[in-house]
């Protein structure tokens, strides 16, 4: 008999959103295997430090004492700065990695905030702090998805310049997740309209 597949649940549209800074670099994950294996990635597939992506591998390798705070588990973020897409500026050899996930973890040196709240227990999910090393990319907004100002946002960026790397133009976009759903969209400043591959 063949297998049964249910239709999958529909996430509610009027639901909280979280709007980040695009940044114009080059994908970089870190996976922490449950028995401490490490391993370095980038949007596509494992990389090391013969077969590097802009020197992430050996970024991450130099930290791996850091980095194996995160815990286990896959963690993506930006890989970003000099040599790399923009640069935003940053001096020679100068790159930074920033996370994607700014609902579960707050900057080192920062106070972790509230996650969510247990209906029952009422005991506080808090967030986690990251490795001195690692940044998070920047949030620009956060509400309801119903009232997302995008063009505001996009346009702020156009005058005011990035976040990630104070004032440098031009920026690239924004990231809007949708937490319910569990997804994200981009919309870029220019050329937005376009297949990225299609772009020169």
């Amino acid at each position: 008999m063949t297998e049964f597949v249910g239709f999958p649940k529909i996430a509610r549209y009027s639901r909280e959103c979280i709007v980040t800074e695009k940044i114009d670099g080059t994908n970089g994950q870190i996976y922490i295997g449950p028995d401490g294996e490490f391993l370095v990635g980038s949007r596509t597939r494992w990389i090391t430090a013969e077969t590097d992506n802009h020197g992430f591998a050996a970024w991450a390798h130099a930290h791996k004492d850091e980095l194996m705070q995160l815990g286990p588990g896959h963690h993506f973020g930006e890989w970003w700065g000099s040599g790399i897409q923009r640069g935003y500026g940053l001096p020679k050899g100068e790159k930074r990695w920033s996370m994607f996930n700014v609902v579960r973890w707050c900057m080192h040196g920062h106070t972790p905030g509230v996650i969510s709240v247990d209906p029952k227990t009422k005991v506080a999910k808090m967030q986690d702090v990251l490795p001195a090393c690692v940044g998070l990319v920047p949030v620009l907004w956060r509400g309801n998805f119903d009232f997302c100002p995008i063009s505001d946002l996009l346009q702020r960026l156009i005058v005011g310049g990035s976040q990630a790397a104070p004032c440098f133009l031009p920026p690239e976009g924004i990231v809007i997740f949708h937490l319910a759903a569990g997804v994200g969209f981009k919309k870029t400043i220019e050329k937005d309209n376009e297949p990225k591959g299609a772009r020169p």
